[in-house]
């Protein structure tokens, strides 16, 4: 045990250094070559490709978006203009377009029957279990108004009378599609101290009021069609306006501030923001409620309740910018050229494990060296390293190193 103990301690205190072996063979040479070149002709691709990876990085978009809606359009035989059916009014960067109603009009507080199919009844049992319950239109106070036919009645609630029908819907506003959006975003990249906005500045009045966005032909201009927004999303307006969705108008900022200031522009993109609901049957679409109040004459107070339709827009502005950073450049470059060594190791597993001259280069390339050298042998190591140093100068032209292989013919 103790002789095992000796043996490790005396193999784990040694010192290894490198030993240079010029090994003369062209298979041996050409792979060597090749793999280094090709990791070299990797690293130039990469370096193109992931240009990003040597850029000071900022994507802390400061961002303020401002919007307007125009259009007149036609709901339950009256004429909307935007006052009408754009909640809220305003402007920002999240709103909702009105297709469709159900207006409860001339609500008061008082007593009624639910509307809701599920408190029907037939005596004032089925209701008591359903008494204080306040998931219709009002709150239910446990009586049966039966229905003076016999057929089963409704709870009676208290709460905003006569209640909601919300399953009577009117005719959809079809005009929605001409309807257009205006987006005024400008953004600001506070590394950078960089500030730009969503259309060029040199744009006049003239142009806003005959252009529509298009990512081809008018890529800068900040004016929607509702119509061409759906179809980038491939949608219909008959998709949406019965239970109304949800779509994201996306500002998308990304910015190589190496090149001109003014080639920093943005692209824009669109989604159903909820396409995974799309075919739920618990939750479909967007719809939200809002009531106007006022008062008669005798001071009770009245109000007309809306149930409105809508598609929700959402302004979504993301991006990031970058300049050319020397550190992460420089860091990828070591990495690259100490990467070229792999081409040493590769050819040193074909030396040792499929060469022909496999042993010749084994025997060269590792050798033992005892720590203590009597005076006798090292006066005999410095005799042969002379012999050594002699006939490797006959045989190879490299300096201080051992080559096998090829024979130079002036040595001949």
């Amino acid at each position: 045990m103790a002789h095992r103990v000796l043996r490790f301690i005396s193999d784990f205190f040694v010192y290894e250094t490198a030993k240079s072996v010029v090994v003369k063979s062209w298979s041996v040479g050409i792979i060597n070559r090749v793999v280094q070149l090709l990791i070299i002709l990797y690293f130039i691709c990469w370096v193109f490709m992931h240009e990003k990876g040597h850029q000071l990085r900022d994507t802390g978009i400061e961002s303020a978006v401002m919007t307007k809606v125009k259009g007149l359009g036609k709901l339950n035989n009256r004429v909307m203009d935007v006052a009408d059916y754009v909640v809220p009014s305003q402007g920002g960067s999240s709103f909702s377009i009105i297709t469709n109603m159900v207006i409860t009009a001339n609500q008061t507080q008082g007593y009624c029957p639910e509307t809701d199919n599920n408190y029907n009844c037939t005596n004032d049992d089925h209701c008591v279990k359903k008494l204080g319950s306040n998931l219709g239109n009002g709150i239910v106070t446990g009586k049966c108004l039966n229905n003076s036919d016999g057929t089963a009645g409704r709870c009676e609630i208290e709460g905003w009378c006569p209640a909601e029908n919300d399953k009577v819907l009117g005719n959809p506003m079809n005009e929605v599609e001409n309807f257009t959006i205006f987006i005024k975003n400008s953004i600001r990249f506070p590394l950078f101290d960089v500030t730009r906005g969503n259309f060029p500045s040199n744009i006049d009045k003239t142009y806003i009021k005959n252009c529509y966005y298009d990512p081809v032909n008018d890529p800068f201009c900040p004016i929607f069609k509702v119509g061409d927004i759906l179809r980038h999303i491939n949608q219909s307006l008959d998709n949406i306006n019965d239970k109304g969705g949800e779509i994201g108008i996306n500002i998308n900022w990304k910015c190589n501030l190496d090149y001109n200031v003014t080639d920093c522009n943005p692209t824009y993109f669109f989604t159903r923001l909820d396409a995974a609901f799309e075919n739920s049957a618990a939750s479909q679409g967007y719809n939200f409620r809002f009531a106007k109040y006022y008062q008669s004459a005798d001071g009770t107070e009245h109000r007309t309740l809306h149930k409105a339709i809508a598609i929700r827009i959402e302004i979504i502005v993301s991006g990031n910018a970058g300049k050319f950073n020397s550190v992460p450049f420089l860091i990828n470059l070591v990495a690259a050229f100490t990467s070229v060594g792999l081409a040493t190791v590769f050819c040193d597993i074909i030396l040792l494990n499929f060469h022909k001259g496999a042993d010749e280069y084994k025997a060269k390339k590792f050798e033992e060296v005892s720590g203590v050298v009597s005076e006798s042998a090292n006066n005999r190591l410095y005799e042969g390293s002379q012999m050594s140093i002699k006939a490797l100068e006959k045989k190879s032209n490299d300096s201080g190193t051992f080559s096998i292989g090829r024979q130079d013919p002036s040595n001949q």
